[in-house]
């Protein structure tokens, strides 16, 4: 009789390794009243089987430019404010949802600060990577996205649910991505459906950064957190040895002003709609998903 454990399906090489990193940092982190580390021990990953990662088998689905303006005109507004800013930014849906207006967002709306993040419907006031903790420069016309859909609020998070509090992101996927992305005909190369995680943002936002635009390596790597241990499970980071030289960077994450006018120049790779919604095609509408969980999506088209 086959067991629970057997039936599932094996871990990939990425969450052996992330698990076993994780597991050394926790033994790493135990040190005596003087502050003095306990064990010290000898890893040996040949001899205790740890998998390589190979990045080219890695599952990394992206979205085209054509699929983003898509998911810029998703209809239900904070959603689609949501879409816009992580493909603008580059954040984790974690960090995203863990803004709030009065201790993240800059005065003029163009800088957010990642200083936590929201995990499973809770807030963490701590980022995944010690580079998680930065600032992210806006386009003016996300900007100016941003100004508009907070309105007249001043505190708070910047997306929460009816309490006002943080909200889950695994609820999102099922409702809101998942849904848009089939409905625009998207396909994931990897295993055939139409389903993505919230990473595609990041990867469409660094494509963007690297296609021939005017962004220093090293503000990419910052803005998109990536350190000299490319901790992330993305393609991005320059070297660590150049990282480590790269005074430029080191000037530019102190120098808003260059920032700014960088992200200016950059864009954000796809098509900005009106917050004020117009008459969708017919041809092209379907309605909202799973209407017993979300009754005040029943009906509603899913682009404006």
């Amino acid at each position: 009789m086959e067991t629970e454990i057997e039936s599932r399906d094996p871990l990939s090489a990425q969450t052996i390794v992330s698990v076993v990193k994780l597991l050394k940092r926790v033994v790493a982190s135990a040190k005596d009243e003087n502050g003095m580390r306990l064990y010290r021990p000898d890893w040996d990953n040949a001899f205790i089987e740890l998998p390589k990662v190979v990045r080219k088998k890695q599952k990394r689905p992206f979205i085209t430019v054509e699929v983003m303006t898509g998911l810029a005109k998703y209809r239900i507004e904070w959603v689609r404010v949501l879409f816009i800013l992580l493909a603008a930014t580059g954040a984790r849906i974690g960090e995203m949802l863990g803004v709030e207006i009065d201790k993240h967002i800059s005065p003029d709306f163009r800088t957010i600060s990642i200083e936590q993040k929201v995990y499973d419907g809770q807030v963490e006031n701590y980022c995944k990577t010690e580079n998680s903790y930065r600032k992210i420069d806006l386009h003016p016309a996300a900007a100016e996205l941003l100004k508009s859909f907070m309105s007249e609020r001043k505190s708070g998070f910047l997306f929460c649910n009816r309490k006002g509090g943080a909200i889950d992101a695994s609820h999102l996927y099922t409702r809101h991505l998942h849904p848009a992305l089939k409905a625009l005909g998207y396909k994931n190369d990897f295993d055939g459906t139409h389903k993505a995680g919230f990473h595609i943002f990041r990867r469409f936002r660094n494509t963007h950064l690297r296609s021939g635009r005017r962004c220093p390596l090293g503000l990419l790597d910052f803005w998109l957190a990536w350190g000299t241990d490319d901790e992330d499970d993305d393609e991005g980071g320059g070297s660590p040895m150049s990282n480590l030289y790269d005074m430029t960077t080191k000037m530019l994450v102190n120098d808003r002003p260059t920032r700014l006018q960088i992200a200016e120049e950059c864009g954000i790779g796809f098509e900005l709609a009106s917050l004020v919604p117009s008459v969708p095609n017919s041809a092209t509408t379907v309605n909202a998903i799973e209407p017993a969980q979300t009754p005040e999506l029943e009906e509603v088209d899913l682009w404006v």
